[in-house]
């Protein structure tokens, strides 16, 4: 386990899926933001999500006439990173190829997941370097949870709430579980709070179209002055999710960079619905903070 800590704040990090585990405020509360993966609801805290958002049709691809196997958001979050820098507040992890991803994704690639503890913000990116002769096709994000509520005997889920910056009706891009379904228009009213209930839920994700547009995505509760706000720079989705019919204590807020193959694909990579494609030799980053507060 990997420790960065300020005199706000003090963060766990995975080498295992370049994972974050914990964030936790060093005053006498001591609350803990991250969700703890009890494994009745999700067994994950925040897992990299990489070379693919989402699900795949039927859990395959095909590129250059052959079918590969690859199960949901792909296979960083299943393997150790290696620490390439780190000091007290910041580390860079690295992932590249192997005989084993090459057998699931035909690509050589280098994957630099940094963090870097600023005041009271995390500060993530979000590297991918194509090595390659020929483009590098791949989805990337992130999937951090956070505590609902943040404080024991403080507040319930339903105490919680959501709020965007800035303020306006956001185009959803809904969900047919496990599929994007782009094709049903629909909007989401965030020009005032959204309380969370379970129930939206009920169809997995609600996903945000950001159109790149610089957002702040805030989790926080009537119950006290405690929360997080993600701030997506550069994301063309955010998605907001809690597993449904669970009634589980936690909410996700993850920037994508990629989204589940839709309910019409066609089953090829290089056709695969907001699919990134990456010039040999070139280098794609994305970023994002997360303040607590």
């Amino acid at each position: 386990m990997i420790t960065l800590k300020n005199q706000y704040l003090t963060v766990t990090i995975n080498e295992f899926g370049a994972e974050l585990t914990s964030v936790q405020e060093n005053d006498a509360d001591h609350i803990e933001y991250i969700w703890q993966a009890d494994p009745n609801y999700w067994k994950r805290h925040a897992p990299v999500l990489f070379p693919i958002v989402g699900r795949l049709k039927d859990n395959q691809y095909q590129y250059n006439n052959q079918t590969y196997e690859m199960t949901q958001h792909g296979f960083a979050r299943d393997n150790f990173f290696e620490v390439k820098n780190q000091d007290e507040s910041s580390v860079d992890l690295e992932l590249t190829d192997s005989p084993e991803t090459l057998k699931k994704y035909p690509f050589k690639f280098r994957l630099v997941i940094s963090y870097k503890l600023t005041g009271h913000a995390l500060k993530v990116s979000l590297s991918v370097f194509n090595p390659n002769t020929d483009e590098l096709l791949f989805s990337i994000g992130a999937h951090p949870g956070f505590n609902v509520p943040l404080i024991a005997g403080q507040g319930t889920f339903k105490d919680a709430f959501v709020r965007v910056a800035p303020k306006k009706d956001y185009r959803r891009i809904p969900l047919k579980p496990p599929y994007s379904n782009p094709d049903d228009q629909q909007t989401l009213d965030f020009t005032k709070p959204m309380p969370l209930k379970h129930k939206l839920f009920d169809s997995d994700a609600l996903v945000l179209d950001l159109n790149q547009q610089e957002t702040t995505v805030m989790l926080s509760s009537t119950a006290n002055d405690h929360g997080v706000a993600v701030t997506v720079f550069n994301a063309p989705y955010v998605g907001i999710w809690s597993p449904y019919p669970k009634k589980a204590p936690f909410a996700c807020i993850e920037p994508w960079w990629g989204l589940a193959d839709t309910v019409h694909a066609n089953g090829k990579l290089e056709d695969k619905f907001a699919i990134n494609k990456l010039a040999s030799g070139h280098q794609f980053d994305a970023k994002y903070e997360i303040s607590f507060f």
